[in-house]
């Protein structure tokens, strides 16, 4: 009988210590989280050779004005108890609205002196995500790859069947016209020229800032959810349907509440060969390192080693944020709920 006593003691005391250490783990994870703002949001506008020398005043102020404009757009959402995918979104709209940025109405010029679009989104309750490649006639390309999230049972969507989706859909298209700028056109004619002198007939990339821009967004909801999204015109004189980074899941956009949302920008062939987006959210999810951690590993460390460049955006579900880059610059800004917001382009 006392030893069936001592028995039900300590097994009673056993129970005890598990469920003391389950509550400790609760009560962490609560603090890692109550001191989270509001709401949160994070953009960045392409990574690349980002150079005082290289801006004027009145362009420098143009596009910090067009970033300004797009977190507003964002914060209004988010102030207002509205959705993170719907932030994400809104932010979007301004930059591939602006002239100055690779994506939308400012996309570089392919080859054969076209444009065509790639643009993906992903939402972190539920892991959902929809992305289109190779459109040229849709204004706001990330609002297809929303709607490919909402209303299609595939995740991916291109060219033509993408445009027929978004007009199934009820959306607008667009003329072409819409997405000629001077500058971007004579980019592609400098290159064309340069090709020519190079005698390549491959489409071989003679400038490395031919594989840079692209704008992204993410943000953190009153809700606690996360939303990610890309928008970008790819590589100036791409040929044979290249398509990048942006467009794909994992390795230019990802969103996980337990762990963070990522945008990328940068040489999207390193982007997709080493998953960059999801390596940040991996490292967090299985290595258990910080999203400051996670992020500058995959930027500082991982990219280099393999020639890779680029930056990208991220936030956790604590309103943690982190814009690494390994480029001279990148475009990038935040707001977070009672904070100021925050604009740069260069390198520290």
């Amino acid at each position: 009988m006392k030893s069936a006593i001592a028995f039900l003691a300590t097994l009673a005391l056993l129970v005890s210590c598990d469920k003391a250490n389950t509550s400790t783990t609760e009560d962490d994870t609560d603090m890692a989280t109550e001191n989270a703002p509001d709401w949160a949001l994070v953009i960045h506008g392409g990574a690349g050779t980002i150079l005082p020398e290289n801006m004027t005043p009145e362009r420098e102020a143009d596009i910090r004005a067009a970033m300004s404009r797009a977190i507003a757009a964002g914060e209004e959402v988010l102030s207002n108890g509205g959705s993170a995918a719907d932030a994400v979104e809104a932010t979007i709209h301004i930059l591939e609205d602006s002239p100055h940025f690779n994506a939308g109405r400012g996309a570089v010029f392919t080859h054969d002196g076209t444009n065509a679009l790639d643009a993906s989104f992903m939402t972190g309750h539920d892991r959902q995500a929809g992305a289109v490649a190779g459109v040229t006639n849709i204004k706001n390309p990330i609002s297809l790859a929303r709607a490919v999230l909402d209303h299609s049972e595939h995740v991916m969507l291109s060219g033509q069947g993408a445009e027929d989706f978004a007009i199934n859909r009820g959306m607008d298209t667009i003329s072409a016209d819409w997405f000629y700028t001077e500058s971007r056109y004579q980019s592609l004619q400098r290159v064309l020229e340069r090709e020519a002198e190079g005698n390549s007939s491959t489409g071989t990339i003679l400038n490395p800032d031919q594989k840079y821009g692209t704008v992204g967004c993410v943000a953190l909801d009153q809700q606690g959810n996360i939303a990610a999204g890309t928008s970008t015109g790819g590589m100036t004189n791409k040929r044979f349907d290249r398509i990048g980074d942006s467009p794909v899941i994992g390795a230019g956009t990802f969103a996980d509440n337990v762990s963070c949302g990522v945008s990328c920008t940068g040489h999207g062939e390193y982007f997709i060969r080493w998953a960059v987006a999801h390596d940040v959210h991996a490292r967090m999810s299985y290595g258990g390192a910080s999203l400051e951690e996670a992020a500058n590993a995959v930027i500082h460390e991982v990219l280099p080693e393999v020639g890779g460049s680029g930056g990208l955006i991220a936030l956790d579900r604590a309103g943690n944020i982190a814009m690494p880059f390994n480029t001279p610059g990148m475009y990038r800004g935040y707001k977070r709920a009672g904070e100021e917001e925050y604009i740069e382009f260069y390198g520290e």
